[in-house]
C-alpha cells in the first residue's frame, strides 16, 4: 500500500503513462499534489460557503477524508475527495439556511449527513459482498458516460454565468484558459503535467498586471494575506439527530454512488486498469469519510470530478500523489492564511481555469463511450444519451415534498431509468 515503483522524471518527456503503483520522484510528485489541491479547492470550499459550512473544515476534512479513502481501497484507487455539491438542496432545506453567514442550524445537517455516509457504507457492504454485477447491468457505459459527462456541463455556467460580472472579466477568462491551453500544447514534461497550475500562475500576473498596473479593473487585493494568522484551530460542530433531516439527506447516497461509479469507470478508461473489484471498498471509504467529515461540522465529501479532469490531462495516476495533496490539505486546514491566498486569486482567473477542468471532465465521458465503444446507430443508446445530456446540463429539476433533485440527480437517475424501460428493444 505505502510502496510506489518509482518512475524518472525524464519519462514525461516520452509521453508516459504514470499508473497508480507507480510515482515520479517526490520533487515532482509533490508538485502534482499542490495541482491537485488547486484544482480540488475552489468547489471544496465554494460548497461548504453556500451551505453556511466553515470552509477551513471542509478543507481538512476532504485530506482526512481522501487519507480515509485511500487505505481502505488499499492504495489502489486514484482519487481526491472533496465537499459534495450533491448535498446543498437538501442541506439548506433540513436547515432552514437564509443563505448569507454560518448556518445557525448547522448540527442538525451534520446529523443528516452522517446518516447519508451510513447508508452509503451500507451499499458498498452490498457490492463487497455479491459483486458489481447488478450496477453493471444499471448503469454500463452508455449511461456511466452520460452521467460524467453530464458533471462537467451542468458546471458550465458556474464559471460562465457567475464569475464574471464585467466584459473585462470575461476576456480575463478567456487569457486564462488560453494560458492553460498553450502551457499544455506547448511546454513539454513536467511543466506540460502541471499545465493547471502554471496556467492559472501565469494568468494571475496577467491580471495583476492589467489591473494593478494599468488600472483596468479590480485589482489584487493582498491585504488579507497579510492579516490572516499562519495557524488556527477551526470550530467543530457536533451532529444533531432529527429523523426529519436525516429521512431528507440520507438519499443522497445514491447520488454519491453515481459519482463515485462514474469515476472509476473514468478512471478505468483513463488507465485501462480495471477497477471494478475495488468498486466496493471504494463505497465504503466514501461513505467512512462522510461520516467522519459530518461528525466534525463539515460537508459529506465524494470523488471529486475536478481530480479526474486533472488525471485526463497529465496521464498522472499514482495514488502517491493523492496521499501528498490529502497531507497538505491536513496543514492548509489550520491555516487561515493559505486560505486567505486562495481568495485572492482573481475570480474571473478562477472561472478561466474552471472552464478548462469542467471540459476535460465532459471529455472524459465521452472518452467511456469511445474507449467501449458504445454504439450510438442503436436507438436505446441514442435517446438515453441525448436526453441524460440535456437534463443534465439544463439542470432539469424534480421536487418531492421538501426533497429537491437537480440536474444532475435528475440525469443520473433518468439515465438509468430510461436505459432499464427501453431495455425491450434492441433498435
Amino acid at each position: 500500500m505505502f510502496k510506489w515503483t518509482e518512475r524518472p522524471a525524464s519519462a514525461l518527456a516520452n509521453g508516459a503513462v504514470i499508473a497508480p503503483d507507480e510515482r515520479l520522484p517526490w520533487l515532482q510528485t509533490g508538485a502534482m499534489g499542490v495541482q491537485h489541491v488547486i484544482a480540488m479547492f475552489g468547489a471544496t470550499v465554494l460548497a461548504p460557503i453556500l451551505m453556511g459550512f466553515n470552509p477551513n473544515i471542509a478543507i481538512l476534512m476532504s485530506g482526512i477524508g481522501t487519507l480515509i479513502f485511500y487505505f481502505v481501497t488499499g492504495g489502489k484507487v486514484p482519487s481526491y475527495l472533496g465537499s459534495s455539491f450533491a448535498f446543498i438542496g437538501v442541506v439548506i432545506a433540513a436547515s432552514g439556511y437564509a443563505g448569507k453567514g454560518p448556518n445557525a442550524n448547522i448540527a442538525v445537517a451534520l446529523g443528516g449527513i452522517v446518516a447519508c455516509g451510513v447508508v452509503y457504507i451500507l451499499i458498498g457492504a452490498l457490492v463487497q459482498a455479491i459483486g458489481t454485477g447488478w450496477i453493471e447491468r444499471v448503469m454500463p457505459p452508455v449511461v456511466t458516460g452520460a452521467v460524467v459527462a453530464v458533471i462537467g456541463l451542468n458546471l458550465a455556467s458556474v464559471p460562465i454565468k457567475n464569475m464574471a460580472a464585467s466584459n473585462f472579466d470575461s476576456w480575463m477568462q478567456a487569457v486564462t484558459f488560453l494560458c492553460v491551453g498553450l502551457v499544455a500544447v506547448f511546454t513539454r514534461g513536467m511543466l506540460q503535467r502541471l499545465l493547471i497550475l502554471v496556467g492559472l500562475v501565469l494568468a494571475t500576473i496577467v491580471y495583476a498586471m492589467l489591473t494593478n498596473i494599468l488600472g483596468m479593473g479590480k485589482p489584487v487585493d493582498l491585504s488579507g494575506i497579510a492579516n490572516a494568522a499562519w495557524f488556527g484551530l477551526p470550530t467543530f460542530t457536533a451532529p444533531v439527530f432529527t429523523a426529519n433531516a436525516m429521512l431528507l439527506i440520507a438519499p443522497v447516497a445514491i447520488i454519491l454512488v453515481a459519482e463515485n461509479l462514474g469515476h472509476l469507470k473514468a478512471v478505468t478508461a483513463m488507465t485501462g486498469r480495471n477497477l471494478d473489484p475495488y468498486m466496493g471498498r471504494a463505497f465504503i471509504g466514501d461513505g467512512i469519510a462522510t461520516v467522519v467529515s459530518g461528525a466534525a461540522g463539515g460537508t459529506g465529501v465524494t470523488t471529486y470530478a475536478e481530480n479526474i479532469g486533472v488525471m485526463a490531462a497529465t496521464r498522472i495516476y499514482s495514488t502517491a500523489v493523492f496521499v501528498v495533496a490529502a497531507l497538505i490539505a491536513l496543514v492548509l486546514g489550520f491555516s487561515p492564511k493559505f486560505g486567505a491566498l486562495i481568495q485572492a486569486i482573481p475570480l474571473p482567473v478562477m472561472g478561466g481555469v474552471s472552464i478548462v477542468v469542467f471540459g476535460l471532465i465532459a471529455i472524459a465521458g465521452a472518452k467511456i463511450w469511445v474507449d467501449n465503444k458504445v454504439d450510438f446507430s442503436q436507438n436505446r443508446n441514442l435517446i438515453v444519451a441525448a436526453i441524460t445530456l440535456i437534463i443534465g446540463t439544463g439542470d432539469f429539476t424534480l421536487k418531492f415534498g421538501d426533497f429537491a433533485l437537480g440536474g444532475i440527480g435528475t440525469a443520473t437517475f433518468g439515465a438509468i431509468l430510461l436505459y432499464a424501460l427501453l431495455g425491450r428493444s434492441k433498435n
